[in-house]
């Protein structure tokens, strides 16, 4: 039977969705967490590997010569040196579109963190200040209404095109900025016009060169000091520095992240005290329905690969 490793686990499981529709189909090994030292030795003689941020170097390859697959568990496939998988022959997969739902809804969230500041005054009345409070009702700062705002969207994949379904059932106006116009988009605009534009901006393009680091001194000074940015996609977009000196000096009105440049975050990094700052630990895609759709995916992978036709071939 076939021998598969997974390697770093529990990311997708951390104990609440079990392995075992592996049953009968490999024979499977997990393990939680595999540092960058132990890779080698944790594949081993494996047949197949299933991982989500472990890096595979050409050296991996050379030192594990029965690898025939790795089934990335994640759409993100930066982590495989490609040319070297096809230079051994290694068939590599990953996860498209599972987690669609799941990011649209935690841009969202993070709007309405800064709309409804649902945390702030929560945070305020258990202090008591309700029951000090002479009127029946009392807010720390400027709420505010979604509609008839502008939502800018950078990329319109599959998440982008989900945010604007949701944008337009809040009744905001949508714009959108991409490299592949599709039918049926919302307002095509510039880079330019969409940072201008933007009461409400968020990232959902693929970080490549053209992308890297587009978020930054000069992008930022477009923007309107009342406009919010999200980033959801990639850290990379993002000059960190240059982000926290623009909101400390309130060049716009907040920013909110579930990824970083750096992960898990670096002590260091400028985003750790900067002003109206948002960052949730890289938990977009994390919902259990979402990590179970993740599950099956993985599955149809496996299962096509071993059959001789492979489906979702990133290599």
């Amino acid at each position: 039977m076939i021998k598969l490793t997974i390697l770093d686990g529990h990311a997708v499981n951390p104990g609440d969705l079990p392995w075992t529709f592996l049953d009968g189909i490999v024979d499977y090994n997990v393990y939680e967490r595999t540092s960058p030292e132990e890779v080698i030795d944790h594949i081993g003689n494996s047949d197949a590997v299933f991982l989500n941020k472990i890096q595979i170097t050409k050296e991996i390859f050379d030192a594990c010569p029965n690898l025939k697959y790795i089934g990335v568990l994640a759409t993100g496939y930066n982590v495989i040196d490609l040319e070297s998988a096809r230079a051994h022959g290694v068939t590599v997969t990953n996860i498209p579109a599972y987690s669609t739902e799941s990011v649209a809804q935690h841009v969202f969230s993070f709007i309405l963190y800064f709309t409804n500041q649902v945390a702030q005054h929560s945070a305020s009345v258990m202090a008591g200040d309700w029951v000090k409070c002479r009127d029946f009702c009392f807010w720390n700062g400027s709420l505010s209404e979604l509609s008839g705002k502008t939502l800018g969207i950078f990329g319109y994949g599959n998440i982008g095109k989900k945010v604007c379904e949701l944008g337009k059932a809040f009744g905001m106006n949508v714009i959108c900025c991409t490299r592949t116009p599709k039918e049926g988009m919302p307002e095509q605009v510039s880079f330019e016009e969409l940072l201008k534009r933007s009461d409400f901006l968020t990232l959902h393009a693929p970080l490549t060169e053209q992308t890297k680091n587009i978020i930054n001194k000069d992008s930022l000074s477009l923007m309107k000091k009342s406009a919010y940015l999200m980033n959801t996609a990639r850290g990379g977009f993002v000059v960190e520095q240059d982000l926290a000196d623009c909101l400390n000096n309130d060049g716009i009105a907040g920013y909110a992240a579930d990824v970083l440049l750096q992960e898990p975050m670096a002590a260091d990094c400028p985003l750790l005290k900067a002003k109206n700052c948002v960052i949730t630990p890289h938990i977009a895609w994390a919902p259990r329905e979402t990590r179970k759709r993740l599950q099956g995916i993985a599955e149809e992978n496996l299962k096509a690969w071993i059959a001789g036709n492979p489906i979702n071939v990133v290599s």
